[in-house]
C-alpha cells in the first residue's frame, strides 16, 4: 500500500508542477507536460511490479501508437477556444475527437498486424 502511496504522490507532484508552471509562463508549463513523463514513471513502475524485457517491450510501442490519436486534441482545443467556444465545451469537444480515434486506432491497427 505503501507503494501504491508513493507512486500517487510522485506522479501527482509531477502534474502540479507543470500546472503551476503554466500559470506564469504558459510555454514552459506546456513543455514540461509535454514530456512523456507520466510513459517514463508508467514504464518506470511497470518494470519495478514486472521486470519482462518483453511486456515492457509491447508496452512502449502500443504507448507509441497511442500517442498518435491523442495528438489532433492539442489542435482543436486552441482553434475552438480561439474562435469563442467555451473552454468546457472545447475540452469535451477535444476529448470526444481523440474517443474517436483511440476508438479508430484500437480498430484499426489489427488489420496492420499491430497488436496493441
Amino acid at each position: 500500500m505503501l507503494y501504491l502511496i508513493a507512486k500517487a504522490l510522485i506522479s501527482g507532484a509531477l502534474i502540479a508542477v507543470a500546472s503551476t508552471l503554466a500559470k506564469r509562463y504558459p510555454g514552459f508549463g506546456a513543455l514540461i507536460a509535454s514530456l512523456p513523463l507520466v510513459s517514463v514513471l508508467g514504464m518506470i513502475w511497470l518494470w519495478h511490479d514486472r521486470p519482462d524485457a518483453e511486456n515492457m517491450a509491447a508496452h512502449a510501442g502500443a504507448t507509441f501508437w497511442y500517442v498518435l490519436p491523442s495528438l489532433p486534441m492539442f489542435l482543436l482545443i486552441p482553434a475552438l477556444l480561439r474562435h469563442g467556444v467555451g473552454f468546457w465545451v472545447a475540452l469535451a469537444a477535444g476529448c470526444c475527437l481523440t474517443i474517436s480515434l483511440y476508438a479508430i486506432m484500437t480498430w484499426l491497427a489489427p488489420r496492420f498486424g499491430l497488436h496493441l
